[in-house]
């Protein structure tokens, strides 16, 4: 199979089909997008499935002395996942742990205010929930995505990306319910690759994704209500 998108939105809608023809997803079903570069992606899916939409900010909390090294990852709702093997293995402290968390929930917090703008975070409880982003390399992001999501009890935890590395799809497999990947490339290096528009994604473009499919789920509401 080719292997090539035009942008995130032609990505996500090339995903979204694929979703789609899967069929039975539930009532209920809610699509989240990783910012920033999932949410354009996952728009056109929550779109074609007459899903909610929404973001989930999940921060990585890196091992003091090697922040690219998850020793687990935080959301909202004071969720907090651990690594706890890896914890115990490098014998890092409590109090180090609070002080990354500390300073990662910082940057959580100014995201969620950014991104939802008064708008309530979902309850995930009992919900399928697709997690979406534009592409998995390592899937050390989705990993601990799928982890926070898991502790807020979900029916179901499915993860949807165009493109992924054989490695990374594996990896997720064995975390989450399903994973859903247009393509896993042999020779995969980066995500990038297969964009021919890969531009970093804005906050206002995130913001921007997010009000839209508010005003469309207020709107079929308002509809559905009616006489």
């Amino acid at each position: 199979m080719t292997c090539w998108f035009r942008d995130r939105a032609d990505a996500g809608t090339q995903l979204a089909h694929l979703l789609h023809a899967r069929g039975n997803w539930p009532a209920g079903t809610l699509v989240l997008g990783l910012p920033r570069g999932g949410v354009p992606v996952a728009a056109p899916v929550a779109l074609l499935l007459r899903a909610q939409l929404d973001v989930l900010p999940v921060r990585k909390l890196g091992v003091p002395g090697w922040p690219e090294v998850a020793m687990g990852a935080i959301g909202s709702g004071d969720v907090r996942v651990l690594h706890e093997d890896l914890i115990a293995r490098l014998n890092i402290s409590e109090t180090a742990i609070r002080e990354v968390e500390t300073r990662e929930r910082t940057e959580l917090a100014r995201r969620e205010a950014a991104y939802r703008e008064g708008r309530s975070a979902p309850d995930l409880a009992g919900r399928t929930v697709i997690l979406v982003d534009d592409g998995l390399a390592t899937g050390a992001t989705m990993r601990a995505a799928v982890g926070v999501v898991r502790a807020a009890t979900p029916e179901r935890i499915v993860v949807a990306v165009p493109v992924a590395s054989p490695e990374a799809s594996a990896d997720l497999s064995r975390v989450a319910d399903e994973v859903l990947c247009l393509c896993t490339p042999p020779g995969f290096r980066a995500v990038g690759q297969y964009y021919q528009n890969f531009t970093q994604t804005s906050d206002d473009e995130v913001r921007t994704a997010l009000r839209a499919a508010s005003q469309r789920s207020n709107h079929d509401t308002t509809t559905q209500g009616g006489p």
